[in-house]
């Protein structure tokens, strides 16, 4: 089987401010500050010193003031000194994707048509962050408007492939050792699939999980928000901290808080089984090397893994997502193609238009369908505690002026399940990521799953 340990944080450019705590997870960083063994000015400035050797060569940041990071640092380890109480996060450095609003940085959104601009308050998730008491380090390059058009960011494993996006900047940052979590968004494949190319962990929480007041809206019945990072434990602690139900959102939904460190640490009271589904894209998308790479992985896990299919009626789902999305992004978007037309890409021009075509009751059928699909999907979930699925058709295609498909994540992104990411496999020297896909609202379940999975597989935690 092709399998490969995780990539670790510095494996491209080692020796360029190659320090050893850039290879710290979010985890294993917060822990040490706490017990004071580091300082988060030490780690800060590792992250610092490593952005500084490689951002000419992989292009993460969109905005980054390394004396306001210092500050932050700085006033966390005086909180600790000082006896004060911290968070879960106390002076671990996070990455912000440039679409979510902070009114210690200009948000931009990937577009010229929002270039300098300050907003005034933070978003409720990056409220969320400093309140677990991490120090936000900058804000990471999206694609334009959060879409298709690339931005300058190139993928760590090897610069003439994309990263793919539009969470471009947030999975190469985690991956090249800039910082060990970042924080991106999906509305088809947005977190899943750069996680995947970039050779991290990602992860796309049950909608409504996470808040997205601030965040650049662009289709409200699938924007999803997300963490990339160096382990399944960090995508559980940092999800944990940003997860609270916000009234300003009308999709989030009140509940308590689920203990999702302690749940995905746990070991599963029976030994999962994972059903294998290819997806509607599986025959036509997906690479020869992804077949022959996820056919190894089934045969492996043996009898704790069934190869099934999905009935034919979602087949219409990628079809559906799209019609939700590009509606969504001729409402949202344009505006700002009407009010400067030469300043909008030619790609997303084109969807502007395509999105003006769709009816109401297009959309309306789209909107009513995802729940409709997610009553079949859910009867999947009473026998097979995941599903097993590609993240991506295959390795980061070569060349930058394209992120990729989205084929195999906007399915599941359009039923609102959660999917998570794990840099299982490797083709031609580029990760390939494995997705496993869980029901609604059992994400820490998901969660336990995935490391279940990992350490069936490689016997390893952990990407660093």
């Amino acid at each position: 089987m092709s399998e490969t340990r995780a990539p670790e944080a510095g494996d491209a450019g080692v020796g360029d401010g190659d320090s050893p705590l850039i290879r710290l997870t979010a985890s294993e960083a917060a822990a040490r500050i706490a017990s004071g063994e580091i300082s988060s000015e030490e780690l800060v400035s590792a992250c610092l010193t490593r952005i500084e050797a490689r951002e000419e060569t992989v292009g993460a940041w969109a905005h980054l003031d390394p004396d306001h990071a210092l500050e932050q640092a700085r006033a966390a380890d005086r909180a600790r000194a000082a006896g004060h109480g911290i968070g879960p996060l106390h002076g671990v450095p996070v990455a912000i994707k440039d679409i979510f609003v902070t009114a210690a940085a200009p948000t931009e959104n990937g577009t010229i048509l929002h270039a300098g601009r300050q907003p005034e308050h933070d978003a409720s998730l990056v409220e969320q962050l400093r309140s677990a008491g991490a120090v936000i380090l900058g804000k990471t390059v999206t694609t334009e408007l959060a879409v298709f058009h690339p931005g300058k960011t190139r993928n760590p494993h090897n610069l003439d492939h994309t990263p793919g996006g539009s969470s471009s900047g947030s999975a190469a940052a985690v991956a090249d050792g800039h910082v060990p979590v970042a924080i991106g968004s999906q509305t088809a494949g947005s977190i899943i699939r750069p996680a995947a190319f970039c050779g991290v962990f990602g992860f796309k929480p049950t909608f409504g999980l996470v808040s997205r007041q601030g965040v650049l809206p662009q289709s409200a019945p699938l924007d999803t928000l997300g963490p990339m990072a160096r382990s399944i434990e960090d995508l559980a602690l940092v999800t944990h901290c940003m997860a609270a139900h916000d009234p300003r959102d009308a999709a989030s939904w009140p509940r308590s808080r689920p203990p999702l460190p302690q749940i995905a640490e746990s070991a599963p009271p029976v030994v999962p089984q994972l059903a294998f589904i290819g997806s509607p894209a599986w025959e036509e998308e997906a690479e020869p090397v992804t077949k022959e790479a996820f056919g190894e992985l089934v045969e492996h896990l043996g009898d704790h893994c069934d190869a099934t299919e999905l009935p034919g009626l979602f087949a219409e789902g990628l079809a559906w997502q799209r019609t939700l999305q590009l509606a969504d992004i001729a409402k949202n978007y344009g505006p700002l193609q009407e009010k400067a037309p030469n300043k909008i890409s030619a790609k997303l021009t084109e969807m502007i238009e395509e999105g003006r075509m769709v009816t109401a009751v297009a959309y309306n059928r789209a909107r009513e369908m995802q729940d409709v699909l997610y009553a079949g999907l859910a009867q999947v979930f009473e026998r097979y505690d995941a599903i097993v699925t590609p993240a991506a058709p295959g390795p980061a295609p070569s060349g930058l002026d394209s992120t990729g498909s989205p084929a195999f994540n906007a399915l599941w992104t359009y039923m609102g399940v959660p999917a998570v990411t794990l840099p299982l496999l490797e083709a031609d020297g580029l990760p390939m990521g494995v997705q496993l896909v869980g029901p609604r609202r059992d994400d820490a379940r998901l969660l336990r799953t995935a490391r279940w999975l990992l350490r069936f597989v490689t016997g390893e935690g952990e990407a660093a």
